[in-house]
């Protein structure tokens, strides 16, 4: 059986199809007559790659964001920055105290790793630096590591980490991190509601209105420091 031969569609508008050697042309001139152009408007255009999120410093953080991210729950979802609060203390011919507070998104530097890459980089040898930290949670393998060549460097630098929850603490590679910070001297510890009432009242800035008011433990805030204090000892043994 031949096969059936497709019949010319019928103009449209009264255009004569044979006459119409290119619709594309018809449809769009500019493009024809410009094909340079055409084949640019054609070309996918490509993302712009966003800026890194910066590490964020100040003296204060803000209320609602340490009552969320420094909250000492076992399962941290949603609570994907790190905030650290830090206190330095350096002795020497003239001592001098700083302190304030580095916020970080994990999609770039870390706040650990902020800090000594933007308010502590270098330790002069003639001096003596005690550092203390509060920090919504413990620190993960690279920033583990960043601290314990910062101490093994830096034998004049005293530091002491007090976390409000530990991060992926189960993990083999996060516990064998943990161990070599000890192993260098640093001192880490959970932080207790007597800790998180300091933090509250030298750290945060208070709401409007609200200058001076008391902290508000949640609830299991003590159970919940149990809980890790139990889990930091096991990892550190």
């Amino acid at each position: 059986m031949a096969e059936k031969q497709e019949e010319p569609q019928p103009a449209q508008n009264g255009e004569n199809p044979e006459k119409v050697e290119n619709p594309e042309k018809a449809e769009n001139p500019e493009k024809a007559e410009n094909p340079e152009n055409a084949e640019e408007a054609e070309k996918p255009k490509e993302l712009e790659e966003l800026p890194p999120f910066e590490i964020v410093t100040g003296e204060r953080l803000p209320a609602f964001f340490f009552k969320f991210q420094f909250k000492n729950v076992e399962y941290s979802s949603g609570r994907n920055k790190t905030f650290l609060c830090y206190i330095i203390e350096i002795q020497g011919k003239e001592s001098k105290t700083l302190r304030g507070y580095l916020e970080d998104e994990h999609a770039a530097a870390h706040a650990e790793d902020g800090f000594f890459n933007n308010i502590l980089p270098t330790c002069e040898s003639g001096l003596r630096y005690s550092v203390t930290w509060y920090v919504s949670s413990s620190p993960c393998v690279a920033c583990a590591d960043r601290i314990t060549k910062a101490l093994q460097k830096n034998k004049n630098l005293h530091l002491s980490i007090i976390v409000g929850r530990l991060f992926m603490w189960e993990e083999p590679e996060i516990q064998a991190a943990l161990k070599k910070m000890k192993a260098a001297g640093c001192k880490m510890r959970i932080m207790k509601p007597q800790d998180f009432e300091y933090v509250w009242k030298n750290f945060v800035e208070q709401e409007e209105g609200e200058e001076g008011k008391a902290f508000v433990p949640w609830e299991d805030i003590q159970e919940n420091f149990l809980f890790y204090e139990e889990k930091l000892a096991e990892v550190l043994q």
